[in-house]
């Protein structure tokens, strides 16, 4: 007789990497999502890079850690996420690295899903859309903004029903072995870390891939004030990746900086200011139409709170570039002779029979 094969023994042990800081209101319910995975609970890890929490985050962590030994938790003393990232990593278990972040839920499926396509495509990094829930009136109004073209300018991880290879993906799960080729995360990253990353990736000739299979919700702000500041550090991240790597991004990433530009030049032009004010009011009804088409149900309130946040992210997101052209051309903080960052490790990863004798020893050592 033919020995019988259990197709749970075959599956890659996976490691949860999370970067975290100052997360009380969310990191339990977070990893309370992540824990009931229906993934095999001996087959994975969760490592919280934390970041040096001053609220009650540290707590809570300790005190789930306690209850579930897969949750580890390490420290993050540069706080930035691709730096947490990286520490991950570094202390990884695992042939596939799963990223997560703290502000989302995640389907009971995610990461049983996630590994699927990863042997599926073999992609060298797969993800799914990133789909907003809303907690708040603004939120609502935020996640129909996102949901619009004007808002996001037509980008796929953000629609839920879109398949197929991308430039980035929300999140990810990686096939660890990328890691080697392409370094990691670059640490300086403040922001756009995901997509630098997978700039390095395609470059190297991996792939990255969204499935629509892959289901993953997460929290967007809470205030225009908040949503401004985040736009603003996005727009400054993009501009460092484009700057680092010296190829011009997406063209729906430059619309925003084009328009604060054009704006603001116009401002300083006498002769131009009738035709700038003629822009801004097509500006406010083309905003105000759409608005309307992808508000409607949310009222007029509703309306009129997503119609005043497209100028929000375009404004910030703008500035930011600008500001980012501005600084990262004057003072770069990454070596530009700088082929590919650091190895995630000295394991011998890319060898299939020293991966599965680590995921045996892992697994009898995960309860």
């Amino acid at each position: 007789m033919k020995p019988v094969v259990n197709a749970q023994s075959r599956l890659p042990f996976v490691t949860i990497a999370m970067p975290c800081l100052d997360e009380e209101r969310h990191i339990e319910r977070c990893l309370h999502s992540v824990v009931a995975q229906d993934y095999p609970r001996d087959k994975f890890e969760i490592i919280v890079a934390d970041g040096g929490s001053k609220d009650d985050t540290r707590a809570i962590l300790d005190r789930l850690s306690r209850r579930d030994p897969r949750i580890r938790v390490i420290d993050n003393p540069d706080r930035i996420q691709a730096a947490g990232m990286n520490r991950a990593i570094r202390e990884a278990r695992g042939s596939v690295i799963v990223r997560m972040d703290v502000h989302c839920e995640y389907a009971h499926d995610y990461v049983s899903t996630c590994v699927r396509v990863l042997a599926e495509t073999g992609a060298a990094n797969v993800g799914g859309a990133q789909r907003p829930r809303a907690e708040t009136p603004f939120q609502r109004a935020l996640a129909a903004a996102l949901a619009s073209p004007l808002g996001v300018g037509g980008a796929r991880y953000r629609r839920a029903d879109a398949e197929g290879d991308v430039d980035t993906v929300f999140l990810g799960a990686f096939d660890r072995r990328i890691f080697e080729v392409a370094g990691l995360y670059d640490p300086q990253a403040v922001t756009n870390e995901d997509a630098e990353l997978n700039a390095r990736i395609v470059r190297a000739g991996g792939r990255v891939y969204l499935s629509r299979a892959i289901e993953v919700y997460y929290y967007p702000r809470r205030s225009r004030r908040e949503l401004a500041r985040q736009y603003f550090r996005y727009g400054a991240g993009r501009a460092r990746t484009l700057l680092k790597h010296r190829r011009l991004p997406a063209l729906r990433s430059l619309a925003p900086f084009a328009l604060v530009t054009a704006g603001s030049g116009s401002l300083l032009v006498p002769p131009l200011w009738p035709g700038a004010s003629a822009f801004a009011l097509f500006y406010s009804l083309v905003a105000g139409a759409e608005a309307a088409r992808v508000a409607r149900r949310l009222g007029i309130v509703g309306i009129a709170k997503t119609w005043s946040i497209f100028p929000v992210m375009h404004i910030a997101h703008g500035s930011g570039f600008a500001a980012g052209l501005c600084r990262y051309a004057l003072r770069p903080d990454w070596d530009p002779d700088e082929e590919r960052l650091e190895p995630a490790s000295k394991h011998a990863i890319g060898h299939p029979a020293r991966e599965r004798d680590r995921d045996g020893e892992r697994a009898s050592s995960v309860s």
